[in-house]
Parts: C-alpha cells; structure tokens; sequence
C-alpha cells in the first residue's frame, strides 16, 4: 500500500486526499455503520480500509472534529452525529411531563442532595446509597385535577460536566423552588449530545400510568433519568415524532 503525505491529491478531485477520505468516511458513518457514540476503528484499522496512510486518516478525522462529527477522548474517536436528540423541537422539556405556563395550574419543582430511588442509582451506575442532586416536580390544576409528579436524578457525569447543574448542590433544601427547564440546554451547551428513551407502563391498582425517560450522551454515558406518573382518569400526555426527510 503506497503512503500519502498531506500534500497527496485525489486525481479525480484534485483535492488533498484526506478530503475523500472524510468524506466516504461520512457517508459510511450516515449509513449507520458505526452508530453515535460508538468507537471507531483504529487509525490502522482506517488506514487499510481506505488504502492510505495513517497521517491521512488522523486529517481527515481532524476534518471531521472541526464540523462536529467526530469526537475524541481517551477512549478514541466517535461518531456524533445526531440520531433523537433531546432538543427535537417537538419533544418535551425538563422535566418530562412539564406543563406550559399556566396560571391556573399549581407547579412546583425542588432539588435535594440525597441517596436516588434505587432504580435511578442503578440505571445512573452509582454506588447504593450515594447522593446525588434529586429533582422534584408537581402540577395540578386548579381544581387538583390531572395531577403530575416527576422525579428526576442526575448522573455522577452530568454533575461533573454541567457547570449549571453542579451549583444546585448549595441549593438543595428541598424548599426552595428550583426551576431546571433549561437542563437540556446546559447539556448542550457543556459540549453534550443527548438521547432519551421513552418507555410508558400503566400503574397496577391505580388509574395512573409511569413515563420514564433515560437520557445519555454521545458517549452512551447516562446523564439524567426520570419517572413520571400521570392520572390517567384526569390527564393525557401528547407525544409529537417529527420524521427526518429522506436523504
């Protein structure tokens, strides 16, 4: 196999060649071959995939890092593109379940620093009873009708990486309000690309079901799990899917 340097071309191009690689390398990452979040192979591995040299492989990765395609950490590199993010217009906000302002309906939300529900702890992969920051929501209607209640727990990850969400720590009596509606937003902006999992069971021996949703990152590490149980007698959930064009 003949090495490339960085000043090779394509000859059908005419265009460094790392540029092609990136390229069939997107193409090959749209097509799902490697999934979000998942390792790429080796620079080797790419190397001999595409016939070229590995500094051309390290370019084009680079090309990629630059659009925000690829990330790279101590694990290696991963594709980041975007599957069913959490900020898909249509999906709801944090927290799951939470209404529109209203100023007919009673919401309340809190934050303590306490031991998850043993669920949470082991869906978050943290040690029984370690603390971590619990958020807590409420809402009914005027009449106390169509009540909702949601409780959320952050991941050691979430925590360490969202500067928004770290300074809660010093706020979690648990009386004080503690509106995270722009959760989502922070994850973001901390450099995070979120996906949920949406799973809906009805209550046994209540007219109630339980929405919980599993939010991780591009990474598959989890960030945030949430349970929300809705009256099923007095409430409904609408869940709006918007379907990406064919490309």
């Amino acid at each position: 196999m003949a090495r490339t340097t960085p000043h090779d071309q394509d000859p059908a191009e005419g265009r460094p060649l790392y540029w092609r690689v990136a390229t069939q390398l997107l193409g090959e990452l749209r097509d799902g071959t490697v999934p979000p979040g998942e390792r790429l192979p080796g620079e080797r591995q790419l190397a001999g995939h595409f016939g070229v040299s590995r500094e051309t492989v390290r370019q084009a990765l680079e090309v990629l890092r630059r659009d925000g395609l690829v990330a790279t950490d101590r694990r290696g590199s991963h594709a980041t593109l975007p599957g069913l993010p959490v900020h898909t217009p249509s999906t709801p906000a944090f927290p799951l379940g939470a209404r529109t302002a209203d100023a007919a309906s009673a919401d309340r939300a809190t934050v303590t620093w306490e031991p998850p529900p043993p669920e949470h702890a082991e869906a978050l992969g943290l040690a029984p009873h370690r603390r971590t920051l619990v958020h807590r929501y409420e809402s009914a209607g005027a009449d106390g009708r169509g009540r909702r209640t949601a409780v959320t727990s952050f991941s050691a990850v979430a925590l360490s990486e969202v500067e928004e969400l770290a300074r809660y720590r010093d706020r979690t009596d648990g009386a004080a309000s503690a509106q995270l509606r722009r959760a989502y937003d922070w994850m973001r902006r901390a450099g995070l690309t979120l996906y949920h999992r949406d799973s809906i069971t009805p209550l046994a021996d209540a007219p109630s079901v339980r929405v919980r949703r599993r939010v991780h990152d591009q990474y598959a590490r989890p960030l945030e799990i949430t349970d929300l149980v809705v009256d099923a007698q007095q409430d409904a959930l609408v869940y709006e899917f918007t379907l990406p064009a064919a490309g």
